[in-house]
């Protein structure tokens, strides 16, 4: 048997504290987190999403939608979820956010037979997973693990990616969230369900860097469609399909929308217009023989990525009681 020495006592000291530090600040996001302390978790979040979307397509854009806005403002800790009067979801970005009524409902079955367990900001990833499903995207495994954040301000979602970001700046805002060009184009194609209102794009129309013209980038067969759905200066609230021809369906025709000068934001549309990511563009529709991307596959690795933003675990957060206010 082997006896310490006194030699050895500070190694094994140093070791048990790095082990009670890991424990009390969690070792991070793991598939299968609730396999154990609650099983049917993710069974849960899935039927909830499934019957909301069931009865209203709009919902799984939303819920995409809310699970970028709420990783890229301090992390991917259902701060985006908070009611107040200046939390994140009342900023204008977030304004128009649907689906949180979802997520309460998930919420509300989960701490019926686990109490305590499951995190809002879980719910909200593994929410955002069962939408793209049922558009017809293929899933994923989602790490869970996430604790719930403690702060929720407007004026923290200044610097989320806006509908009229150029190039340079969209690649910066990535970045600075460790996700790389690639991760920029693959997610932007969240876009390929969902609508925007027209307020968002109508200057591109009309009026575009104060022209008196439209974005010359737009498809001049596709400008009369969108000035039809958007007349000037008529209802900015008016909505229109970010990928045209499949606004319910998940798949990679955005792509092909982009490439025809048919995407409706400027800051899609710039993903084609720019070389640094025209190349991502191409290689999601397999053009010009270049080593193809699965849209589909690469989407749902740079969604784990996204879910790992400023992740809070342990000691760093708490399990809400309910997902629309801190404990």
């Amino acid at each position: 048997m082997e006896v310490f020495t006194h030699s050895k006592t500070p190694i094994l000291f140093v070791l048990l504290l790095a082990t009670f530090i890991n424990m009390a600040l969690g070792q991070g996001t793991r598939v299968g987190f609730y396999r154990t302390t609650c099983p049917r978790a993710e069974a849960i979040v899935q039927a909830a999403v499934q019957s909301a979307i069931r009865s209203n397509p709009t919902i799984a854009p939303g819920l995409l939608r809310m699970s970028f806005h709420d990783c890229f403002v301090n992390g991917c800790d259902a701060s985006i979820l908070i009611d107040g009067t200046s939390t994140e979801k009342t900023a204008g970005p977030n304004s128009l956010l649907r689906g949180f009524e979802v997520i309460d409902a998930a919420k509300t079955q989960l701490e019926t037979i686990c109490p305590g367990v499951v995190s809002c900001a879980d719910i909200l990833a593994l929410a955002a997973r069962d939408s793209v499903v049922q558009a017809g995207g293929t899933g994923w495994a989602v790490p869970t693990g996430r604790r719930d954040g403690l702060v929720s301000r407007a004026a923290d979602t200044a610097n989320l990616p806006a509908f009229n970001d150029p190039i340079n700046v969209q690649i910066r805002k990535f970045t600075d969230k460790g996700l790389n060009t690639q991760d920029l184009v693959a997610l932007s194609g969240a876009h390929t369900i969902g609508t925007a209102a027209c307020a968002l794009f109508s200057y591109r129309l009309y009026n575009f860097n104060n022209t008196n013209g439209p974005d010359p980038t737009i498809n001049q067969a596709f400008l009369p469609q969108l000035r039809n759905l958007c007349p000037n200066g008529g209802d900015g609230s008016s909505r229109v399909a970010l990928d045209t021809g499949s606004v319910n369906n998940f798949d990679n025709s955005y792509y092909a929308n982009l490439r025809s000068g048919r995407g409706v934001l400027e800051s899609d549309a710039v993903l084609w217009n720019d070389p640094t990511t025209q190349r991502f563009v191409q290689r999601f529709l397999g053009l010009r023989g270049l080593l193809g991307l699965r849209f589909n596959v690469e989407f749902g690795r740079s969604m784990v990525k996204m879910g790992n933003i400023e992740l809070k675990t342990g000691a760093q957060g708490e399990i809400r009681r309910v997902c629309n206010a801190i404990n």
